[in-house]
């Protein structure tokens, strides 16, 4: 993760070619995604309404939420961007050795259980995203072979498709809790 987040390309190649590398891919993305699960939740712990059992359901309802729409997003950003780079930038890569590189990506994410620090959650979060962003554009150039540019547009590309997406699952998700 240390590498990863050092955006070191020799790791995303490493990874690239080592199909045992996707347990490891696998767990930085899960690590990454407790961890924004974790300060979501503390931040609804902390700062949720009064009584402790709405603290705890909060709690538990971002931690849970918050995880899962991760874990869904790295698997459905990897196909996106191996879609697009691929398919229209006529990169080269199997959708494996995007979801390895990828999944590495995530690790600066995992700052983002310090996101429920008042008045520098909101920069943590900033920081942690651009910094994946940028880590994610590494792996994309390197898992895929092809320019810096490439990279970032498939990035940009694929990251408002995934956002798209997630916000139409979590409102589906939150939608029976907002009707508590």
């Amino acid at each position: 993760m240390i590498r990863a987040a050092k955006l070191d390309e020799s790791l995303y190649e490493e990874v690239e070619i080592d199909p045992t590398a996707t347990t490891q891919a696998l767990i930085v993305v899960v690590i990454a995604s407790v961890c924004s699960g974790v300060g979501s939740g503390l931040e609804a712990l902390i700062f949720g309404p009064l009584s402790l059992q709405l603290k705890l359901l909060g709690f538990v309802t971002n931690l849970v939420v918050s995880s899962l729409l991760s874990l869904l997003g790295w698997g459905i950003w990897s196909f996106i961007t191996y879609f697009i780079g691929t398919h229209v930038l006529d990169g080269t890569a199997t959708y494996e050795e995007l979801l390895r590189c990828i999944g590495f990506s995530d690790a600066p994410s995992a700052l983002s259980i310090l996101s429920f620090i008042p008045m520098l959650g909101g920069l943590i979060l900033l920081v942690a995203w651009v910094w994946s962003l940028i880590a994610m554009v590494v792996a994309v150039r390197q898992a895929l072979d092809f320019s810096t540019g490439k990279a970032i547009a498939t990035c940009i590309v694929g990251w408002v498709a995934i956002v798209i997406i997630l916000v139409v699952i979590g409102v589906l998700i939150a939608l029976p809790f907002l009707l508590l």
